[in-house]
């Protein structure tokens, strides 16, 4: 049947053409955008994910940030611990030459100045960004500090998201330096006088050989000592001897015939101890009380040949703690170069990952977008052609 007031194949021609309008369109959009995906209407699922590990993307970027920023921490505390650890192996190799006899140790010593004076230098010149790591204030951080990089940016399979760090701690066996106290590697302080001080004591007439076994006396006061002889130097409570080896400290003076072990200290509370004269007894005591740092040793000071050799092994032990925070370090640097090489292909992954997911195939779409434009060409024809069919049926009334 052939209506003039309802043309079907123009109809069916239109919507073909409408079909065909909306299909280039969303192929021009694919082709103009480089995205299958662009939107949530084109894929729910697709786009929810890509969204999701763009934002990831983002976060591990920033994590390479942090980690460069991390790397040139830990390469300025590394760098100056380096040269300290060189500075402190001049220093032990002066001392070791101190110990030849007839050696000018006055001269020794103010070359050694000059290397203290170098360490402290380096410790404060290591900083990058404000911190420290060489020096920094224990006393204040309760005998330690942590320090910590930014490491990695990490989603688990319950979609919970976490920072993790590589963390570096700054304590007594890694800072060289304490602010605000005495408890870093080269400024702590070391007793080196050696294990005891024999003098003979005049007591009661008879001298006899006796050992002083410390000299830390703040925290011990002594208490009811009842003493029978004092001079200032000496005193004994009836039971045993006393010796003064500073200002209001004592010290119990042990035979070493009978007792070669015993070690006890004691600081006079204003007890009113009274002695007998011991010529030299105060100095020659006092000269082997003698604590030490690296920092400000001095070996004008020494007096023994044990006393030097424990100063030798004090700048020792201090170089074998600044080579581990060394190694320490260099770990970290290790760490965080094979981290920064994991982030880098991390996210290259996710980006290829996410384009499979959302990118259009260009050779794909270009290709449609050309039969489609095709297909707009016919159909419009087809419209025209169905348009004028009704136009025949004028024919009919000539």
């Amino acid at each position: 049947m052939t209506s003039i007031l309802t043309n079907v194949a123009a109809m069916s021609a239109l919507q073909t053409l409408r079909s065909i309008g909306s299909n280039m369109e969303e192929t021009q959009g694919r082709v103009s955008s480089g995205m299958r995906v662009g939107t949530a209407s084109d894929n729910a699922a697709y786009w929810s994910i890509a969204t999701t590990m763009r934002s990831d993307n983002m976060a591990l970027s920033a994590v390479q940030d942090a980690l460069g920023l991390g790397a040139a921490k830990v390469d300025t505390a590394y760098a100056g611990m380096e040269s300290a650890i060189e500075v402190v192996k001049e220093i032990k190799a002066k001392l070791v030459a101190a110990t030849e006899d007839g050696v000018d140790k006055a001269k020794i010593q103010e070359e050694i100045d000059q290397l203290q004076d170098q360490l402290v230098s380096i410790s404060q010149a290591a900083s990058f960004s404000g911190e420290n790591w060489l020096q920094t204030d224990l006393t204040a951080a309760s005998g330690s500090e942590m320090k910590s990089i930014v490491g990695s940016f990490v989603r688990d399979e319950a979609g919970n998201v976490s920072v993790k760090k590589v963390d570096y701690e700054l304590s007594t066996s890694t800072v060289l330096f304490d602010t605000g106290g005495d408890t870093g590697i080269l400024d702590q302080v070391r007793d080196i006088s050696g294990p005891s001080a024999t003098l003979n004591i005049n007591v009661g007439g008879v001298t006899s050989p006796v050992t002083v076994k410390s000299f830390t006396t703040d925290d011990i006061i002594a208490s009811g000592l009842g003493a029978s002889t004092f001079d200032g130097s000496y005193a004994n409570d009836g039971t045993d001897n006393y010796v003064k080896v500073a200002d209001n400290t004592w010290v119990l003076a042990v035979d070493q015939s009978t007792v070669p072990d015993q070690e006890v200290v004691y600081t006079d509370s204003s007890a009113g101890l009274w002695a007998v004269d011991i010529p030299g007894g105060q100095a020659a005591l006092a000269a082997t009380a003698v604590e030490q740092s690296v920092d400000n040793l001095d070996i004008t000071a020494i007096t023994t040949a044990e006393q030097l050799g424990n100063l030798i092994q004090m700048v020792d032990d201090a170089l074998t703690m600044m080579t581990s925070a060394a190694a320490d370090l260099g770990s970290i640097t290790m760490r965080i170069d094979l981290q920064g090489d994991f982030v880098k292909k991390l996210t290259e992954s996710i980006d290829k990952g996410v384009g499979r997911l959302v990118d259009a195939d260009m050779n794909e779409e270009s290709t449609r977008l050309k039969a489609l434009q095709t297909q707009q060409q016919l159909a419009i024809q087809s419209l025209s052609i169905a348009n004028s069919a009704s136009e025949s049926i004028l024919t009919l009334f000539r």
